[in-house]
């Protein structure tokens, strides 16, 4: 297998993993989030509530090269944005369907390893 095929079946395994627990959302995210913001220290900021931001996760951000993904939840809904960022300015922000999101992170982690 080359090395083109071999990258597109881990982003592929990537996307399924990310996929498999989306069924309650808020524990997911949480997931989510701590995973990320552990494997990438400085790239990621994890948003808590609660009093003194100690509760549960509400949001989360991770800065993959030029684009920023941003997931948080609206009325227990998830709200998925993907924004083009160049030298620390925010070029454009566009609203994805979750499964996009999921692909698009995903092949950014892809190409950032």
């Amino acid at each position: 297998m080359d090395e083109q095929a071999a990258n597109g079946l881990n982003f592929e395994l990537l996307a399924a993993a990310l996929r498999a627990d989306t069924a309650d959302m808020p524990a997911w995210m949480a997931a989510l989030a701590e995973k990320l913001a552990g494997a990438l220290p400085g790239r990621v900021v994890v948003r808590r509530g609660g009093l003194l931001g100690h509760g549960p996760v509400t949001g989360m951000a991770a800065d993959l090269g030029a684009w920023r993904f941003a997931l948080h939840l609206e009325h227990g809904q998830p709200v998925a944005e993907r924004t083009h960022v160049v030298r620390s300015i925010a070029l454009k922000t566009e609203t994805l369907p979750l499964d996009g999101w999921i692909d698009a992170l995903s092949a950014a982690l892809s190409d950032l390893a």
